[in-house]
């Protein structure tokens, strides 16, 4: 949605599939930059914006978009309507910014597709139960698209973006990365979590809670995607299925902090409710009753999170805290990972032949990350790419 032209185009696209035959929802983003230009925008006014009127500003660069579309796809003859967050009944909670989705009235959206008309769908946006606009956070279209998709038992949710489908690793850095044909609802949460931008971490959540079926496709051409779909009903043929790598990360540990009880969940319980993210937690072995919890955090949400970490610090007599913004989080995902020992291993033995420090390391039935220096994070994605033969799909 960058210009006129690529407007144009889409609206071609969405044509060819109604004329397919298909009932055509489309879920749109903004215009190129203008929610960071709506940002830049607020700034100049204020360093502290109510979260209310962001989201009444935010949600203005949606609606220029279905507006837009709409006009191009009634330039072509076909019978089309746009619709807002609110207009098509996707209530939210009352979290301004970063509202969750309740529910979805799909009377409106019936109504039109009874009509044969494509609809045009404000990403990003709701509306909660006082009647005001609310966002989704950043990457909410996704989520949008999937929420449609479930409320209308959908046949399948495309999502399409500037990659033709999910890669084993990112192929800017790795050349000889492949296209997955298939992969599970938990592989693609994994790899969005830790840091592959194809999708949004919400959205695959919602779809495999709901069973949605999601193919990512490119805007470009119309080569078949990647299906994100439910692990039942595919075959785990590799072990490992990807590698990620997110360059976003800080570190945040306490040292020396009293061993007692209520310590950890004062700390994390303060940063809950400043919204912040958590990540890894590590709490080192006890001396002399005292122990340290370092802890990894999104980086832009560092400045928040050090002044938690400082008032709890003072609060329970740590001796001290240190951070860091100089790291990475490197993970491999994989469903195969369950019945077959020694992938952790193997990934440790790699890193380490790059002569690659690992600071922390998180793991679950399918994923083991760990923390490491930024500047050998692309060192180390090559090399876990490499022994686990991820080219050779």
């Amino acid at each position: 949605m960058a210009n006129a032209e690529r407007i144009k185009r889409i609206a071609k696209r969405v044509t060819e599939r109604h004329l397919a035959g298909n009932k055509i929802i489309v879920v749109l983003s903004a215009m190129g930059d203008t929610t960071d230009e709506l940002i830049k925008l607020t700034q100049q006014i204020t360093n502290r914006p109510p979260e209310r009127e962001m989201d009444m500003l935010l949600a203005t660069g949606e609606q220029v978009s279905i507006a837009l579309l709409a006009m191009a796809v009634d330039a072509l003859g076909y019978p089309v309507v746009s619709l807002t967050g609110p207009q098509v009944g996707i209530t939210t909670d009352d979290v301004h910014t970063k509202a969750k989705i309740l529910n979805i009235n799909e009377a409106r959206l019936r109504e039109e597709l009874a009509q044969n008309r494509i609809i045009i769908v404000a990403g990003f946006q709701g509306c909660n139960t006082h009647n005001d606009i609310t966002t989704l956070g950043r990457g909410g279209s996704d989520t949008t698209a999937v929420a449609i998709a479930a409320a209308l038992e959908a046949d399948v949710c495309e999502i399409y973006t500037d990659v033709d489908g999910v890669y084993t690793a990112d192929p800017r850095i790795i050349p000889e990365a492949q296209k997955l044909k298939i992969i599970s609802h938990d592989e693609m949460l994994e790899l969005a979590s830790l840091g592959a931008l194809v999708l949004q971490p919400r959205s695959v959540e919602m779809a495999k809670q709901y069973g949605v079926t999601i193919h990512v496709r490119s805007i470009f051409n119309n080569n078949e995607g990647t299906l994100v779909q439910e692990e039942k009903d595919m075959e785990k043929e590799k072990v490992v299925s990807g590698v990620a790598h997110d360059l976003k990360v800080a570190k945040i540990s306490l040292l020396d902090v009293p061993d007692r009880p209520g310590i950890a969940s004062k700390l994390f319980q303060s940063l809950a409710a400043e919204r912040i993210n958590v990540d890894m937690i590590i709490q080192s072995t006890m001396r002399n009753e005292r122990n340290d919890i370092s802890f990894t955090i999104c980086r832009d949400d560092l400045a928040r999170a050090l002044t938690v970490a400082e008032q709890v610090r003072d609060e329970v007599g740590a001796g001290g805290m240190a951070f860091g913004q100089d790291v990475a989080k490197v993970s491999i995902v994989g469903a195969g990972m369950i019945t077959n020992p020694g992938v952790a291993a193997t990934m440790f033995r790699a890193l380490a032949e790059e002569n690659i420090n690992i600071e922390m390391i998180s793991t679950s039935e399918i994923k083991v990350s760990c923390i490491i220096k930024a500047e050998e994070a692309v060192k180390a994605v090559q090399a876990l790419h490499r022994v686990f033969e991820l080219d050779r799909l």
